[in-house]
């Protein structure tokens, strides 16, 4: 109906177009005599009008409207063309850029700082007298901390002391009286060997009185007065030897005092040294340089073994970073980090791998994961690495603290 309308209007245009608007009311007789001709010619003239709109029309409607000012952008606006192209591969060259990069590196957020903190506790019981330290105050090795009451633990020293000093004199004492029986011995000997030669002789004596009374050239008082020499010499022997045998027996038994005497002094210097330790542990001391943190004790507190008084951390600290399992295919010991720690953004700390962890955190953690229950997934699991920084921190740092190390791999 659209078409059949548009060429009504059309053709009312060419009709409109072919009759003179300047027609004069008076005809003459050739107007007459052509009045059929007249008649035909404006329809022969509308045919002609209209057809060739028809065609144009028909091809007009054949043929959609083309959109052509995409097409004809570059040309009206080479600049801008020129423009959008370059940015264009800009964006392409820094995304390659960013990816050769990139590849280099593995970074993680999942990383903390960490030290070996260390647990200051009382090993004895006693009140404490003095807290030396402030909340976070900087201490260095073998600075004073705390104090607790030694004057009973030194009371037990003297004790102590007093009781080596009586097994010394014990066993000096023991000492004397068996370097007192050796000179006994030593004269004993003596004794006996006087003792031996005069038995001796007083045989050969008998002897010979014997044979010469035998002969008949000896009486017999000569006989009988060396027979009652050579027995009284005898009985000098035997008591010789008698008293080195008593004497070598005293000197046992004190040996045997002596060596009680030492065992008593070896217990005396262990109380002793017991004593001098519990007197020295009244003292509490920084082990290493570091800083007092999370102190609970106070002056007049009763302090009992084992009871936690206060919270030490190192000076030395290190990064524990918690890399996924598929990030350390090229990380190894030794390989450049860059540490950024949230709490200083304006900084960047250069440290190195030190070490990474034989196995998994969940591994070691207090309850391990158990996969043989039948319902396994596969989750990527985390690998602790160590990383040192290659100079002590010029800031303060504490386990705990957020950093984002990045590992340079290739």
């Amino acid at each position: 109906m659209t078409r059949v309308r548009r060429r009504r209007e059309l053709t009312h245009r060419t009709c409109l177009k072919a009759i003179p608007l300047d027609t004069k009311p008076h005809r003459t007789e050739q107007d007459f005599d052509n009045t059929d001709e007249s008649r035909e010619a404006p329809a022969r003239v509308r045919e002609r009008d209209t057809k060739p709109d028809e065609a144009g029309l028909e091809k007009a409607e054949a043929s959609p409207p083309q959109n052509t000012g995409l097409l004809s952008f570059p040309k009206r606006h080479p600049y801008w063309t020129a423009a959008i192209a370059l940015v264009f591969l800009l964006i392409i060259a820094g995304v390659v850029i960013w990816w050769l990069y990139a590849r280099q590196y593995e970074w993680t957020d999942d990383a903390f700082i960490d030290a070996r903190t260390v647990t200051v506790s009382a090993e004895i019981a006693g009140r404490i007298t003095e807290v030396a330290v402030a909340d976070n105050q900087h201490v260095q090795p073998g600075g004073i901390l705390l104090r607790i009451d030694d004057s009973d633990y030194r009371a037990d020293l003297k004790q102590a002391d007093a009781s080596v000093a009586a097994a010394q004199a014990e066993i000096g004492n023991a000492t004397a009286q068996i370097e007192a029986q050796n000179a006994k011995i030593d004269a004993a000997q003596r004794q006996v060997a006087q003792a031996r030669a005069a038995l001796d002789f007083a045989k050969a004596e008998d002897q010979r009185n014997r044979e010469l009374l035998a002969k008949g050239t000896g009486t017999q008082q000569q006989a009988q007065q060396a027979s009652s020499t050579l027995h009284q010499d005898q009985a000098a022997y035997d008591s010789a030897e008698a008293n080195v045998a008593a004497a070598k027996s005293q000197v046992s038994v004190l040996q045997a005092q002596t060596r009680g005497a030492d065992a008593r002094l070896e217990q005396a210097k262990a109380s002793q040294d017991q004593a001098r330790t519990a007197l020295s542990r009244t003292t509490i001391t920084a082990p290493v340089a570091g800083r007092a943190t999370s102190i609970s004790a106070a002056n007049g507190i009763y302090a009992q073994p084992g009871q936690v008084l206060m919270m030490f951390v190192p000076d030395e600290v290190w990064v524990e970073a918690n890399f996924k399992e598929t990030q350390l295919d090229l990380m190894r010991p030794g390989q450049p980090v860059d540490i950024a720690v949230d709490a200083y953004p304006e900084k960047t700390f250069h440290g190195r791998v030190d070490s990474i962890q034989a196995g998994s955190g969940t591994a070691f953690s207090l309850l391990p994961a158990e996969n043989a229950t039948g319902n396994y997934v596969k989750v990527v699991q985390r690998v602790p690495v160590k990383i040192v920084f290659d100079k002590p921190p010029d800031v303060l740092l504490g386990p705990g603290m957020s950093v984002v190390p990045t590992v340079k791999v290739r």
